[in-house]
């Protein structure tokens, strides 16, 4: 189940929810004020394959700077 990130227009509050895909664009409600009126925020990711360790022993990551 994806983690989708929200801010909401009411407080102002950043949270998360762990929504099935099949939920995705069904309105999510804000924990804070209770409020439906937010908005998905663009996330990044993470993924990890075979080879993503390198010699140091630390994941490579797959973002930004």
């Amino acid at each position: 189940m994806p983690i989708y990130e929200y801010i909401c227009h009411k407080c102002s509050e950043a949270f998360t929810a762990l929504r099935p895909v099949h939920m995705r664009a069904e309105d999510a409600q804000c924990p804070m004020c209770g409020s439906e009126d937010v908005r998905k925020k663009l996330s990044s990711f993470s993924s990890l394959s075979s080879g993503s360790v390198g010699s140091s022993g630390y994941f490579s990551g797959g973002g930004g700077g």
